[in-house]
């Protein structure tokens, strides 16, 4: 397989027997055939690893069965990684085993970043898919997020980054998003401390702050809903804001790292620490933690505004450094 326009296509999983063979199957689909495609196994317990198996003894050079040392389960940032530490190709497309491509996906992604070498990445848009159920109640649940963006554009830094934290649009999805090899070697793979939910928005948060992208218009990917997910797990546990905040945490911590002074940025960061929506379960006890935590932050902003009028240069320079860890640790009190 010749290594030019070659795309990897990196499809990480885990017990998803389920809907893996189906991801698979949209991969062959494609209009373009000059790809690759790299099943990674997170440590399944399944039919998933024999699915995977399979595929890679039937295409021997064309499908690559990977799994961690000793089967191990470490995450999805990891597994992301492992997908591209074995990659041979200067594209790099991500499917999760739940979703489905569009056959001219790889086809029109390929073009327009070979059209617009200023681009990292391209990603459009991406179906909110309820129907793959065949349920009449979900015939018409589908629907696709507002790009919040002009289509068929070129966007600069750190654009979509403001837009991830004002949470109001659709921010890039890995199944939706093609991207040039060379941007991992330069900014680092996936942050293998986010094991599950936001581990695509701490990479994308890293090439936006950095990056051009090319928005464009088409719908390229299914997003499937279903309640074994990882979001659905976790809005049930309850986790989905402490989520949140985990990558707020680190957002703040390396903007500072990285000596941002965006201010729209630094604004957007700052709308984005909202408190922690009260549950009534939690009783008169939760209200209190969520006043507390909610008045922490405002005194905290606060003083870093007061700080960067009037102390010296260094001094407000240490405490940049410091912001951070501040914000951290009102976070987990």
């Amino acid at each position: 397989m010749s290594s030019e326009s070659i795309v990897s296509v990196i499809i990480i999983f885990l017990n998803a027997e389920k809907f893996l063979e189906e991801a698979i199957e949209s991969v062959f689909a494609q209009t373009y055939d000059n790809w690759e495609l790299l099943l990674v196994d997170d440590g399944s317990t399944d039919g998933s690893t024999r699915i995977a198996l399979k595929h890679a003894e039937k295409y021997p050079g064309k499908v690559f069965y990977l799994e961690h040392d000793s089967h191990l389960n470490r995450g999805m940032s990891a597994s992301r990684n492992l997908g591209i530490r074995h990659a041979r190709g200067n594209y790099i497309a991500f499917l999760d085993a739940d979703d489905v491509w569009f056959p001219q996906k790889l086809e029109q992604q390929v073009a327009i970043l070979n059209s617009q070498p200023e681009a990292a990445m391209v990603y459009g848009r991406t179906q909110i898919w309820y129907t793959w159920t065949n349920n009449p109640k979900d015939r018409r649940r589908d629907y696709m997020v507002d790009l919040g963006i002009r289509p068929n554009t070129l966007v600069k830094p750190p654009t979509l980054v403001r837009l991830l934290l004002q949470g109001k649009y659709q921010t890039p999805t890995t199944c939706n998003a093609m991207l040039r090899r060379e941007i991992f070697e330069e900014i680092g793979g996936f942050i293998e401390s986010f094991r599950g939910m936001h581990e695509d928005q701490v990479f994308f948060a890293k090439l936006g702050l950095k990056f051009p992208a090319f928005v464009a218009n088409e719908c390229w990917a299914r997003y499937r809903q279903h309640p074994d997910s990882c979001c659905v797990i976790a809005e049930k546990n309850g986790e989905t804001d402490a989520a949140w905040l985990h990558l707020l945490d680190w957002i703040t911590e390396y903007l500072i790292e990285q000596g941002v002074n965006d201010k729209k940025l630094w604004n957007a960061l700052k709308k984005a620490w909202r408190p922690v929506p009260y549950q009534t379960s939690h009783g008169i006890l939760g209200l209190i933690q969520n006043l507390r935590w909610h008045i922490q932050r405002k005194l905290i902003w606060t003083a870093l505004g007061i700080a960067k009028w009037t102390l010296p240069a260094p001094a407000y320079r240490w405490i940049q450094m410091k912001r951070g860890v501040i914000l951290q640790d009102t976070t987990q009190n």
